[in-house]
């Protein structure tokens, strides 16, 4: 069976975004690669741009300055990637223009692609052309969007048919985001979608969207991730996680993975070792005594625990009977022994 690309240690795919929490200081982005890489997730995820070929310096020339101050350069990406690897860690980043591509594509075992992003066609065709697995984040599109991009990208490279190769991350993109907004529901619309897998990115306060994410079928988990909130006046570290609270939220995950079970419905072990069958459940018994040959009548019956003798859901074959010796009010009923 092919291996999953989605699946990870503890289930699903567990993304931890630095994204721009390092504020362009190199020696913050290590510290908080540190303690992602200790927090036990499978991929921590970065954002590689310029101001230059994100925004337009003329028309938005604060948000260009703003994403200058943010960036790292190649060799501090590289080395972040690195680190990545050496420990066991996926790394993961945002690539916003194809020049950045060319030099980190070998650090890379995934595209994603953000939310700003999922309409621009001239980017993603470069995405298709490589060929590896892509994880598209869904923040301000419709689903008609959505269904064009996919389309975009299978009439660019048919692997994308795969849900292995493409997963599809609802998302909602405002810093934080209300609970009103977060539409955990449209995880079970995407998954309708048998070439996809369904995700969750997430920007809204805790860790409660995440599990409830998991639980409606989400497969791939991202989060933004920060060493602490306190003190921190960029919007994106009030939305992160620390690394107790990934922690946390890695054992809430596999609380859950136990408590989803299988969808076949039975009695389980320790139901039956426990003998509750038997003793949570009701029998059939006379509420007075009856002499032989007497012929049973319903106003007589009570149905009480444990469950031995007659089970109760057979009261109806009992009405009518005729007592094959005398019964003590209560005694154990069996067919054919005394009724």
């Amino acid at each position: 069976m092919k291996k999953s690309n989605w699946k990870g240690k503890n289930g699903p795919l567990l993304i931890a975004e630095i994204g721009g929490n390092h504020e362009g200081n190199f020696s913050y982005a290590k510290k908080l690669t540190k303690l992602a890489i200790k927090s036990d997730v499978d991929v921590i995820k970065f954002q590689i741009y310029t101001g230059d070929t994100l925004v337009n310096k003329l028309s938005s020339p604060s948000r260009n300055k703003h994403f200058k101050k943010f960036q790292l350069t190649q060799d501090q990406h590289i080395y972040l990637a690195k680190m990545c690897n050496d420990n066991g860690v996926k790394y993961l980043a945002s690539v916003w223009n194809v020049e950045s591509l060319n030099w980190i594509d070998k650090y890379l075992d995934y595209y994603k692609i953000g939310s700003g992003d999922l309409t621009c066609y001239q980017i993603i065709q470069e995405f298709a052309k490589r060929g590896k697995p892509i994880i598209l984040s869904s923040g301000l599109s419709t689903m008609k969007e959505i269904n064009e991009t996919i389309k975009f990208l299978i009439g660019r490279n048919r692997k994308y048919k795969s849900s292995n190769n493409l997963s599809v991350l609802q998302c909602t993109s405002t810093y934080p985001t209300e609970d009103k907004d977060a539409n955990l529901r449209v995880i079970k619309s995407l998954k309708k979608n048998k070439n996809i897998t369904a995700g969750y990115s997430d920007h809204t306060i805790g860790s409660l969207a995440l599990l409830t994410a998991y639980s409606l079928g989400a497969q791939v988990l991202e989060f933004h991730f920060t060493d602490t909130r306190k003190n921190k006046t960029f919007r994106d570290h009030k939305v992160s996680l620390d690394m107790i609270e990934t922690k946390e939220l890695i054992q809430n995950i596999k609380r859950i993975k136990k408590m989803l079970g299988k969808n076949i419905k039975k009695p389980t072990k320790e139901e039956i070792k426990s003998n509750h069958t038997i003793s949570f459940r009701r029998a059939i018994f006379l509420k007075k005594d009856y002499s032989k040959g007497q012929i049973i009548k319903e106003n007589d019956l009570i149905s009480l625990r444990p469950n031995i003798g007659i089970d109760a859901r057979d009261f109806k074959k009992v009405v009518g009977k005729k007592t094959k010796r005398d019964i003590k009010m209560l005694e154990k009923l069996k067919f054919n022994k005394n009724v």
